[in-house]
């Protein structure tokens, strides 16, 4: 579960995020982190579009290489 510092640092940099959800990276969302609550995050991907993920998943940068976790 990412901190709010976390959260935050990524917010204010503009970081490109990537949230892993399980064992597929094809089902990873990428995104830039908008807003957050105890629960849950908000990422507005590059289509603009925002989603909403619970803050219990996985997030890295996009441009780090992604852990293996499962």
């Amino acid at each position: 579960m990412p901190s709010d510092e976390e959260l935050n640092e990524y917010r204010l940099k503009g970081t490109q995020v990537r949230v892993i959800r399980d064992n597929s990276a094809a089902n990873d969302v990428k995104g830039i982190v908008v807003a957050w609550n105890d629960e849950e995050m908000l990422i507005r991907r590059p289509n603009r579009r925002v989603v909403k993920l619970s803050r219990k998943y996985v997030v890295v940068p996009a441009d780090a290489p992604r852990p293996e976790l499962f």
